[in-house]
C-alpha cells in the first residue's frame, strides 16, 4: 500500500510542476520600440495590443499573478486531500474487520477531511483579503 501512495504522490508532484502556469512578461522597451516603428511606417499591427498589453509591471498585474499562484496551490492541495480520502476509503474497505487497520483507515480519512477543510478556509481567507485590498 505504501508503494501505491508513493506512486500517487509522485504522479501528483509531477502534475503539479508540469501544470503550473508560466508567467512571462514582455519587455516594455521592446514594446515601445515596436510601437514607434509601427507609427513611423504607418502600419497597424493587430498583434501589438495582444502582445504588449499590460507590459508594465503595475500593482494589479502582480496581484493577479500572486492570486493565480495561490489558486494553483489551493487546487493541488484540494486534489491531494481528495486522493488521500479515497486512499483511506480503500484502506477501510480492505481492512477486513481488523480493528488496527480500521482505526488507521478512519484516521486517514479524518486527517484528509481536516486538511480539506483547512484548504477551503485558507482559500476563503485569502480571497477575502485580496478582494478587499
Amino acid at each position: 500500500m505504501k508503494k501505491i501512495i508513493s506512486i500517487v504522490l509522485a504522479f501528483a508532484t509531477v502534475l503539479l510542476f508540469s501544470m503550473t502556469p508560466v508567467y512571462a512578461s514582455t519587455n516594455t522597451e521592446v514594446c515601445e520600440k515596436w510601437k514607434k516603428q509601427l507609427e513611423t511606417e504607418g502600419i497597424t499591427d493587430p498583434n501589438y495590443d495582444t502582445l504588449c498589453k499590460g507590459s508594465s509591471n503595475n500593482e494589479g498585474e502582480v496581484q493577479d499573478r500572486v492570486q493565480n499562484i495561490l489558486n494553483t496551490v489551493f487546487l493541488w492541495a484540494g486534489i491531494i486531500a481528495v486522493i488521500v480520502v479515497v486512499v483511506g476509503g480503500i484502506l477501510y474497505v480492505t481492512s477486513q474487520g481488523d480493528p488496527a487497520k480500521t482505526a488507521r483507515a478512519k484516521m486517514t480519512i479524518l486527517y484528509a477531511v481536516i486538511g480539506l477543510i483547512v484548504v477551503l478556509l485558507s482559500y476563503a481567507i485569502v480571497y477575502f483579503i485580496t478582494s478587499n485590498v
